[in-house]
């Protein structure tokens, strides 16, 4: 008899953890996820847009200031990322000398835009309930740094600009930075957003 209940019992268990896991995503609200899909469209790369916050649905809510704070923070770990990537690539051997001063020209943007994209979500979590000219002051330096760190990105792939740039380095590295360019681009504009409706 025992057997049995204990066979049953882990016959169930696996229906059990999924109906779990399916009410937990379908506990985030349709609104929230439309939300971030209507908010996207707004854009420049939308697709791209939906597919690195939806995830975050549920802490963005429908909030335009959570929405910016989530799409910078979302910018600064892709550019983390980036970063580390290029320094790896810094110690390649083989790199011709072109390559070399490129890639470590790129870190240093990269890097450059880390910092900025750090001071921007500090800026926007740190001014609290601001109004009038305390919100456009504190707005204007998010919207400032958020901008030089898109131009910082835009900045490393210039370097890889040239007859000789086509190799497999330069590529991996363009690929990695215009999506963090992107995502940048993404969250700019919703900053720009927020900062409007104020």
């Amino acid at each position: 008899m025992e057997k049995t209940t204990l066979s049953l019992l882990l016959l169930l268990l696996p229906i059990l953890y999924i109906t779990g896991t399916v009410e937990s995503v379908a506990a985030v609200p349709s609104a929230y996820t439309n939300f971030i899909k209507v908010s996207c469209n707004t854009t420049r790369y939308p697709a791209l847009c939906v597919e690195s916050l939806s995830a975050y649905s549920s802490e963005i809510r429908q909030s335009p200031r959570q929405l910016a704070q989530t799409a910078l923070s979302v910018s600064l770990a892709r550019a983390q990322t980036a970063k580390t990537f290029v320094s790896k690539v810094t110690k390649f051997k083989g790199l011709k000398r072109r390559e070399y001063e490129a890639v470590k020209d790129c870190m240093e943007e990269i890097g450059d835009a880390v910092d900025r994209l750090s001071k921007s979500i500090q800026e926007l979590k740190s001014f609290g309930s601001s109004k009038g000219q305390e919100f456009l002051w504190h707005m204007s330096n998010v919207e400032t740094w958020v901008s030089a760190a898109l131009t910082d990105e835009n900045t490393c792939v210039e370097g890889f600009v040239g007859p000789d740039s086509e190799g497999s380095v330069q590529s991996s590295i363009t690929a990695r930075v215009v999506n963090v360019a992107q995502v940048i681009s993404n969250a700019l504009a919703f900053v720009n957003q927020f900062a409007g409706k104020h």
